[in-house]
């Protein structure tokens, strides 16, 4: 039986430690990843923590809602400031609006539903860039939006991977996945 967002909201609440989504009705945990995917989100934070000023944005692990009524929780995403300065406190942390960056990060457990499901999600959002990072094939993929709507992808291997929707922000690949 499906359930609805109250019941979504009060589990997650609940259990501030798991990363609860919602799916179409179904609740599901997000598993506890492999090291080398912990790592990876780990070096990302910092590098994106290092060059982007901490008044104007967030960096971090939050919820996002689909149009369809599904709650995703990315690996990481970045939030302009004012985004989250204007959140209600003590509400339940759920954004509706397209953010500048979202990232996941492939492991074995959830490496198939990230790309098949998620990423037609959060393009259906108009989040301005989707990264999905692969920490064993040591690749980046990246999704910018297009001026229509539209996204264009690219495979980074290795070198330098500027985020389009974050000025002045360098990303090293190579220093990420060493």
């Amino acid at each position: 039986m499906p359930i609805n967002f109250d019941t979504y909201r009060r589990v997650a609440l609940e259990d501030p430690e798991g990363k609860w989504e919602l799916d179409c009705g179904r609740l599901r945990e997000k598993p506890p990843m492999t090291m080398k995917h912990n790592r990876t989100e780990r070096r990302l934070e910092r590098m994106l923590m290092q060059q982007l000023p901490e008044e104007e944005w967030e960096i971090g692990e939050t919820r996002l809602r689909i149009s369809t009524g599904t709650y995703y929780v990315p690996d990481l995403t970045v939030l302009p400031r004012f985004l989250v300065d204007s959140f209600p406190e003590g509400e339940f942390e759920v954004y509706t609006e397209p953010v500048p960056l979202v990232v996941e990060i492939w492991s074995p457990s959830t490496g198939e539903y990230d790309v098949e499901e998620k990423l037609r999600e959060y393009q259906l959002r108009g989040d301005l860039e989707i990264w999905r990072i692969h920490p064993y094939e040591r690749t980046l993929t990246a999704w910018r939006r297009q001026p229509d709507g539209s996204y264009a992808d690219h495979v980074y291997r290795s070198g330098i991977v500027r985020p389009a929707s974050l000025p002045d922000t360098a990303i090293d690949l190579d220093r990420l996945f060493r």
